[in-house]
């Protein structure tokens, strides 16, 4: 009987997880609406400062996606796994992810205070994303040739930012390739990197996906906030050099599941000596 019984309660199970997916979808939109065209521009009236004003906005946008976050694992549509959170709460850094899901930006934006990010520039014409990523002070890709500076003084200025290296989102089963201008982010405005490692199983909403592929089970979101790289002091920021960081944190990216830091290798090269995977100021490697 009880074997009979499993087939009905797999499909009830995918079902309902796609019954929740949509109403997420839902709720992401009614949120960005309400915090773009509703609640930001009387925050803005009242600011006396543009900075001022997007960092109400962004409380109102970690808020949100911590409630969306909160609502699909209670409804049973995904699981969530984060290691070393507290990594994440310190200020100036720059986030570097892997993409290998549409909702990915939601477990960074709801666990790291006052988070900027870089977001492609079709987003920023989306009627429902373009008010809430306006009022936030979001960079966009809309002029590639201002990203870098815009990064530079986000990060001068002590805000953590969120950048997914990729481009897009990543293919299931191929190894993360990086574009190089999160390097040059990097050596430009000499902040720490924090790489953030995100894996999926099963895969769900990849690139190409319909949202309403729903897997077979519920996909678990397993996140490893990885220990901070020190900036690359006194280096030139060359291109070559742009690619050698690339190259490393691509390495990190496709290594064995949960391995601590870059290695010895990974760090080898007078050029990336500072890559490393220290406590700052201490010089003691994080603890497993």
């Amino acid at each position: 009987m009880s074997i009979q019984a499993q087939p009905g309660t797999w499909r009830l199970s995918r079902l309902w997880r796609g019954v929740g997916t949509a109403l997420g979808f839902i709720a992401f939109g009614l949120c960005a609406l309400i915090i773009g065209w509703l609640l930001a521009p009387p925050i803005r009236l009242a600011s006396r400062h543009p900075h001022s004003a997007q960092r109400r906005v962004r409380r109102l946008v970690r808020l949100a996606c911590h409630g969306l976050i909160k609502a699909l694992r209670r409804l049973g549509v995904i699981d969530v796994r984060v290691d070393h959170s507290e990594r994440l709460d310190m200020p100036g850094r720059l986030l570097l992810a892997n993409h290998p899901s549409l909702i990915d930006a939601l477990f960074l934006l709801a666990s790291v205070p006052d988070a900027c990010c870089i977001v492609k520039g079709q987003l920023a014409a989306n009627p429902i994303l373009r008010r809430v990523i306006l009022a936030a002070g979001y960079i966009t890709t809309c002029e590639p040739r201002t990203v870098i500076g815009a990064a530079r003084r986000v990060l001068a200025t002590g805000q953590p930012l969120l950048v997914f290296p990729e481009g897009t989102r990543s293919l299931p089963g191929r190894p993360v390739r990086l574009q190089r201008g999160a390097g040059a982010i990097a050596l430009a405005s000499g902040a720490w990197i924090t790489p953030v490692r995100i894996r999926c199983a099963p895969t769900t909403l990849t690139k190409g996906e319909a949202w309403y592929r729903v897997p077979p089970s519920r996909p678990c979101f397993h996140i490893e906030i990885g220990a901070p790289l020190a900036p690359l002091a006194g280096v030139d920021a060359s291109r070559q050099t742009a690619r050698d960081l690339t190259r490393r944190l691509e390495d990190y990216f496709n290594s064995p599941p949960w391995e601590e830091g870059l290695t010895d290798d990974h760090r080898a090269g007078t050029r990336t000596q500072a890559l490393d995977h220290r406590h700052p100021g201490t010089g003691r490697r994080h603890a497993g």
